[in-house]
C-alpha cells in the first residue's frame, strides 16, 4: 500500500505540472508593438494642417428643398432628460465602473490569507571525487531523486503554518553503503509567528482596511459625480429653456416691428408721416431680424449642450431633432433656514466623507507604522517524522510506525540599531494625518461659505424675478403709450422701436431671472449635497463582461 502511495504523488506531481506549463504557453498574447503606426502618430503629432474652408457668396442664403421635413420636435421634461442622463451619459457610465473596480482591488487584498499548494520534483546526479586507499583519487556517483508536496496556510495572526510531504530515492556506489539504493521519507508540520513586528490580526489586517476604506471612498466620489453630472444637466435644462423662450419673444418683436412698418408705409401713402418713418422703421426691423438670429444661435447651443449630457442614442449632437423644454419654472419662494442647510450640508457632502474616510486611514496608518518600529522577533515549531529503508515499502513503514521523531523549536530576534527609518515613516504617518484635520476645517468653512452663498443667491434671483416682473409691466404699458402717441403725430417710428426693444428686454429679463432662479435652487441643492426635486435617485455600479469567471 505504501508504494502504491509513493508511486502516486510521483504520478500526481507530473499531472499537475504538464498542464501547468501548457497554460503557461498558452496565456493570451499582448499584440506586438506597431512601429509602422508609431511612425504615423509621430507625423500626425509633428504636422499641423490648414483648416480648409469652402467659399460662399456672401449674400446667399440657404433654402431648404420645397418638399423637405421640418426637423422633428421632441418634447421633454426634466425628470425625462435626468432619465436619459442617468443610463445614457459617457461621464457616469465611466464613472460608474469605478465602485466595480475598487471592489475587485479588496477582493484582490483580502485573498492574501488564501492557502497556496506546492508541488516539486528534482532529480540530481553527482560525481565528487575522493581520497582513497593507497592515495588513490576515487570519484563517488550519486542520484537523488526528490518528490516535495506540501500546503501552506497563512494565518490572519501574521503567522504561516506548513505541511510537507517528502520522499527521496538515492543511489550511490559509496563504500560501506548497506542499502543501494535507499529510501528516505519525511512528514512534517510546521508554524511560525511574529512576536512584535507584524504579530497580531490588527496589523496584518491594515492593508485589507486601507483598501476597504478607499471602495467607500470611491463609492462616494461616484455619488458626488453622479451629483454633478444630474446638477449640470438641470443647469443646461434651464437655460434651454431660457433660450427658447428668448426666442420666442425676439420673433415676436419681430413680428411687431413687421407691423409698425407696415403701418409706417400706409401713413406715409396718406401723408400723416414723414418718409424718412420708413427707413426709421426698416431699421428697427433689420435689428430685431439680428436679435432672432443671436436667439437661435444662442438656442442651438443649448440644445447641443442638453443633447451632450444625455447623450441619448439617435439624439447625439449632430441630429436636427429639436429639443423643446415642456417643464416650466416654479417660482415659489422658499423660507431658508441657515443653520439647517449648513448642517444638512455638512452631513451629505460627499468630500467631508471622503475625508472622514481619509482619517480613519490615517488612524491605521499610524498604529501600523507604529508597530513597525518593534523589533522584529519570530518564534517557529516544527515537528518531523523521518522514515528510511532499502525500498520505499520500508521506508514508508517506519514512517508511520513513528519511531524517529524531531522537533525543533526556535527564536529569532532582530533589533534595529537607531530604527531612524521606521521612526521617520511613524512621524510622515502622524503629520500626514495632521495636515487632513486642518484640511478638514478648511473644508467645512468652505462648504458652509458655498451654502450661504447659495442661499442669497436664491433670494436674490427671487427679487430680480419681481423687479423683472414689474419692469416688464411697465415697459408693456409704455410701449403702447409710444405707439399711440404715433398714431396721433405725436412721436416717431425710432421712439416706438425704442420702446418696443426695451419691453422686449424686459421680457428677456424676467425669462432669465426665472431660468436663474432655478438654477439658484439647483446650486444650493447641490451645495448642501442634495438633488433638487421630488424623486430620489438610486445608482448602481456597472459590472462590465469579462473572459474571467
Amino acid at each position: 500500500m505504501n508504494r502504491r502511495f509513493a508511486l502516486t504523488a510521483h504520478r500526481f506531481v507530473v499531472v499537475c505540472c504538464l498542464p501547468l506549463a501548457w497554460l503557461a504557453g498558452c496565456q493570451h498574447r499582448v499584440p506586438d508593438y506597431d512601429l509602422a503606426r508609431a511612425a504615423v502618430a509621430a507625423q500626425t503629432v509633428q504636422d499641423i494642417e490648414p483648416l480648409e474652408l469652402k467659399e460662399v457668396e456672401p449674400n446667399e442664403v440657404t433654402v431648404g428643398e420645397p418638399n423637405e421635413p421640418p426637423p422633428e420636435k421632441l418634447e421633454l421634461s426634466l425628470e425625462q432628460c435626468r432619465a436619459m442622463a442617468l443610463e445614457n451619459n459617457l461621464e457616469i457610465k465611466a464613472t460608474l465602473i469605478n465602485p466595480t473596480i475598487a471592489a475587485e482591488r479588496l477582493n484582490a487584498e483580502e485573498a492574501k490569507f488564501e492557502s497556496s499548494f506546492y508541488a516539486n520534483l528534482a532529480y540530481n546526479k553527482t560525481d565528487n571525487p575522493s581520497v582513497g586507499f593507497s592515495d588513490q583519487i576515487t570519484g563517488t556517483r550519486s542520484s537523488f531523486r526528490n518528490t516535495n508536496l506540501g500546503v501552506q496556510v497563512p494565518l490572519r495572526t501574521g503567522g504561516t503554518v506548513t505541511f510537507d510531504a517528502t520522499d527521496t530515492r538515492v543511489k550511490t556506489d559509496a563504500i560501506g553503503t548497506e542499502f543501494n539504493p535507499y529510501f528516505a521519507s519525511d512528514l512534517s508540520a510546521s508554524i511560525s509567528q511574529p512576536l512584535l513586528r507584524n504579530a497580531g490580526r490588527w496589523v496584518n489586517t491594515h492593508s485589507i482596511r486601507i483598501v476597504a476604506y478607499e471602495r467607500q471612498i470611491t463609492d462616494a466620489r461616484t455619488r458626488l459625480d453622479v451629483i454633478t453630472v444630474l446638477a449640470a444637466l438641470d443647469r443646461v435644462y434651464w437655460r434651454l429653456y431660457a433660450a427658447r423662450r428668448e426666442l420666442e419673444v425676439r420673433r415676436q418683436q419681430y413680428d411687431l416691428a413687421q407691423l409698425q412698418l407696415e403701418q409706417v408705409r400706409r401713413l406715409v401713402e396718406v401723408g400723416e408721416q414723414a418718409q424718412v418713418e420708413v427707413v426709421r422703421a426698416e431699421a428697427g426691423v433689420a435689428a430685431q431680424l439680428e436679435a432672432i438670429i443671436i436667439a437661435e444661435n444662442n438656442l442651438r447651443d443649448r440644445e447641443r449642450d442638453l443633447k451632450r449630457v444625455m447623450n441619448s442614442p439617435g439624439l447625439d449632437m449632430q441630429t436636427p431633432t429639436v429639443v423643446a423644454p415642456i417643464t416650466e419654472p416654479d417660482p415659489v419662494r422658499y423660507e431658508l433656514e441657515p443653520a439647517r442647510l449648513v448642517a444638512t450640508a455638512l452631513d451629505g457632502r460627499m468630500e467631508l466623507l471622503e475625508f472622514q474616510l481619509r482619517l480613519l486611514q490615517d488612524a491605521s496608518t499610524i498604529g501600523f507604522q507604529r508597530n513597525q518600529t518593534l523589533p522584529l522577533a519570530s518564534l517557529g515549531y516544527t515537528y518531523n517524522v523521518t522514515g528510511l529503508g532499502a525500498s520505499r515499502d520500508d521506508s514508508w513503514d517506519l514512517l508511520f510506525n513513528n519511531d524517529f521523531v524531531d522537533h525543533r523549536l526556535g527564536l529569532q530576534v532582530v533589533v534595529p540599531i537607531g530604527n531612524e527609518a521606521a521612526k521617520s515613516r511613524l512621524r510622515q504617518a502622524i503629520y500626514e494625518h495632521r495636515q487632513r484635520l486642518a484640511t478638514e476645517a478648511s473644508r467645512k468653512a468652505s462648504i458652509e461659505l458655498e451654502v450661504l452663498n447659495a442661499m442669497d443667491q436664491v433670494e436674490a434671483n427671487w427679487q430680480r424675478i419681481l423687479a423683472a416682473r414689474q419692469n416688464s409691466i411697465v415697459s408693456a404699458r409704455v410701449y403702447e403709450a409710444e405707439k399711440r402717441q404715433f398714431e396721433q403725430g405725436m412721436r416717431t417710428s425710432t421712439e416706438v422701436l425704442d420702446a418696443q426693444t426695451k419691453f422686449a428686454d424686459a421680457q428677456s429679463a424676467e425669462i432669465r431671472a426665472l431660468a436663474e432662479y432655478q438654477i439658484a435652487l439647483v446650486d444650493l441643492a447641490y451645495a448642501s449635497g442634495t438633488l433638487l426635486g421630488a424623486a430620489r435617485i438610486h445608482w448602481e455600479p456597472i459590472v462590465p463582461p469579462t473572459d474571467v469567471e
